[in-house]
């Protein structure tokens, strides 16, 4: 999108200060909250956001609330953006400020990781039981069931694979299946309910939803369950998971609704409270796959959580239909 003369001279204006600078260079990695980038910054919370505010008035961040807390992420659509690439592509690789800040958010990172794996090490063995607080899980299957259809699947990738749930509700319409996860507890586990179910074609594998490894268009069915709000670039885990879906394949995303429930940060590390339509699916759209089903299963009691369930589908013939031709 170009700009006027005006608003090229307001977007540098945004952009030409080193603070604001380095925010943007941070926010080109991930979104991040407030408090995060205060501590990487080391400066004030009323500082940070009179950096912010005038980012986003110029088009070049986006704040989005997220309950009590609100992040912020580069701004998709402005045409700015370019400008902001170009300037980023100008700082030296070994600037040290940049990879002081790249250090810091590493730390921030570790931490979020540490906190998050220290309580899948707590909760492993509980974590159907966990999950079954929040929303009515059998209602949750059932739809999950509907939305792929029967298949059979000749591959299916399961991406942050816990204990296991998706890969024995639908390996046994798959010829293979592989789930991914990083904590080695949820894999053990997942191990022991796949070899319960009796599914010998279902591997688990250690892995980052991130960066998989795993060549692209390498499966019919690719699945996300309750993972996004675990994680601090969703954006990024929907399109590793979209680049696995071959032509005619589908990606189910199963989360939770926007929501208000502050204690599942701190009691359960989630990191995002839900997720609203306007927010997944132009992330779908974007990795070049086309949404089908769109599903919300309102919850059981005052207490519990809407479930959502996307689907997408990457145009194309199917993997099944490619080789019968």
């Amino acid at each position: 999108m170009a700009l006027s003369s005006e608003q090229v001279v307001d977007v540098l204006r945004a952009a030409g200060e080193s603070t604001r600078l380095r925010i943007l260079a941070l926010l080109a990695v991930e979104e991040l909250s407030v408090l995060e980038l205060c501590r990487i910054l080391d400066q004030s919370q009323p500082r940070v956001s009179r950096h912010l505010k005038l980012l986003a008035e110029a088009g070049l961040v986006e704040r989005f609330p997220d309950g009590a807390w609100v992040f912020y992420r580069l701004a998709g659509t402005s045409g700015g953006g370019a400008v902001v690439a170009a300037a980023l592509a100008l700082i030296q690789a070994d600037d040290a400020v940049v990879q002081g800040d790249a250090g810091q958010l590493a730390a921030v990172r570790a931490e979020r990781s540490a906190g998050a794996q220290a309580y899948f090490a707590r909760n492993a063995a509980r974590w159907n039981e966990i999950r079954s607080l929040y929303v009515d899980e059998k209602e949750v299957e059932a739809a999950i069931l509907r939305a792929t259809g029967e298949g059979p699947f000749d591959e299916m990738v399961d991406l942050g694979a816990g204990a296991g749930r998706m890969l024995t509700l639908l390996g046994g319409r798959a010829v293979n299946a592989l789930g991914l996860d990083l904590s080695q507890q949820m894999l053990n586990i997942a191990r022991d309910e796949v070899a319960k179910a009796g599914l010998t074609a279902c591997e688990l594998r250690h892995g980052d939803i991130f960066d998989t490894g795993l060549p692209g268009g390498c499966a019919d069915l690719v699945t996300v369950h309750q993972v996004l709000h675990y994680l601090g670039d969703p954006a990024a885990a929907v399109t590793e998971a979209a680049r696995l879906a071959a032509p005619g394949g589908l990606l189910l995303i199963a989360d939770f609704a926007p929501h208000d429930h502050e204690f599942l940060r701190e009691a359960h590390q989630h990191r995002r409270l839900g997720f609203a339509d306007d927010e997944i699916l132009p992330w779908i759209e974007a990795a070049g796959l086309v949404p089908e089903t769109n599903i919300a299963l309102p919850p059981t009691s005052a207490e519990g959580l809407t479930v959502k369930i996307w689907t997408a589908r990457r145009p194309g013939a199917a993997l099944a239909e490619r080789t019968a031709a």
